[in-house]
């Protein structure tokens, strides 16, 4: 079954115009790589970009990806766009509350909320979660907001863990109140762990996320290494000017332990002004990594890698590049998201959502099955694949 393909997002040139900046930068800093980006116009297909029909690389991606998931699925059942692309991967988002305020995610004040009535109730995530995994999703990302404040955290992992063919359920979390949560967590069904951490520094934490807590969030990791999560991936977003001299000092966490971690680089986010001065290109982060580590080598990536994988000589964890905007990776996109007021959105970068009050009405059938596929060609028009 293929989803039509239908359009552009309204906001496409701006998108355009942020990674031909991000490009740009890569260039004129003298980190150019043998992968550059490269941008269809409206309309005319560019066989280099990623995120068109025509790109080499989507094909064999979509190929290899197409033989692995169709040993377990058929592929009547399963959700594939335009491009070909199988979407077996669901990050539902659990909350829109956070108890951190990072400069780079929303304002000191917050955010305005959804009122309660309007967010999914533990019932209505698992309910859509089975639509899902019975329409070929096999993993499963909570995400918020933070997701650990969800009071029914617990009892939302074990339902979802409970989903006959699912795979895996992976959690993002900020780690402030995780430590105790743990062992019921992974009880649970909880497989996969990131925890997002920016800085080694207390008081430079303090700064980055307006909040205290970094002991705690070292803790989270600690202790979710002892309780075998293998391996706990940290998720650093790199900041010119601010975190970008602690590069080396996030490496030497995977020297002694089973440590991921993810370099992530900085990127505009809803309404945050773009500013080029603070995005450090992955290959100056590569650079500086390997400029102190002897034996930095890549692994193979997989189709739908979204981040770039390297392993370092004596060190027992690995470190990882996200490249998201010096070189993308739409073409391998196999990612939806449902948010925390039941609408799925697509693509990260597009500003479709889809309404899915309709299809939780009832109890999942064949045609709630038909109903989620066409929401799901709906939200494609958004892709940021399209509009780079």
């Amino acid at each position: 079954m293929s989803l039509q393909n239908v359009g552009f997002p309204e906001n496409h040139q701006h998108y355009t115009k942020l990674c031909h900046e991000a490009r740009a930068l890569r260039f004129t800093s003298g980190y150019a790589t043998s992968s550059p980006l490269n941008f269809r116009d409206y309309g005319q297909p560019n066989s280099n970009c990623y995120g068109s029909g025509y790109s080499k690389q989507m094909t064999t991606s979509c190929a290899t990806l197409s033989q692995s998931i169709q040993e377990d699925q058929s592929p009547s059942n399963m959700l594939v766009d335009s491009f070909g692309r199988f979407h077996n991967y669901l990050r539902i988002s659990l909350t829109e509350r956070c108890n951190l305020r990072c400069q780079y995610c929303m304002p000191a004040d917050g955010v305005e909320l959804s009122q309660k009535s309007q967010l999914l109730t533990t019932a209505e995530i698992v309910r859509l979660a089975n639509l899902f995994v019975s329409s070929g999703v096999d993993k499963i990302r909570l995400t918020g907001g933070e997701p650990t404040l969800r009071k029914d955290i617990e009892e939302i992992c074990f339902q979802l863990s409970s989903l006959e063919g699912l795979k895996t359920l992976a959690m993002t979390t900020n780690g402030l109140v995780l430590t105790k949560k743990l062992p019921k967590l992974k009880e649970c069904g909880l497989k996969l762990l990131n925890i997002s951490l920016d800085t080694l520094v207390p008081a430079k934490f303090e700064f980055m996320t307006r909040r205290q807590g970094h002991e705690r969030v070292m803790e989270s990791i600690t202790a979710a290494v002892e309780h075998g999560f293998n391996p706990v991936k940290v998720n650093c977003v790199v900041m010119r000017g601010i975190n970008d001299d602690e590069i080396c000092d996030f490496v030497e966490l995977t020297r002694e332990r089973e440590i991921n971690v993810r370099f992530i680089e900085f990127m505009p986010f809803d309404g945050n002004v773009w500013n080029i001065k603070k995005l450090v290109p992955y290959t100056e982060i590569l650079d500086k990594v390997k400029q102190r580590f002897e034996g930095v080598r890549r692994l193979k990536d997989h189709p739908t890698d979204t981040a770039k994988n390297f392993l370092i000589d004596g060190h027992r964890g690995s470190v990882s590049f996200i490249t998201s905007m010096t070189e993308h990776f739409c073409g391998g996109c196999n990612r939806l998201r449902l948010l925390a007021d039941g609408n799925l959105k697509v693509c990260l970068f597009g500003p479709s959502e889809s309404k899915w009050w309709s299809i939780i009405g009832g109890r999942p059938s064949g045609s709630s099955s038909t109903r989620l596929k066409s929401a799901t060609n709906l939200g494609r028009g958004a892709s940021y694949a399209q509009s780079c």
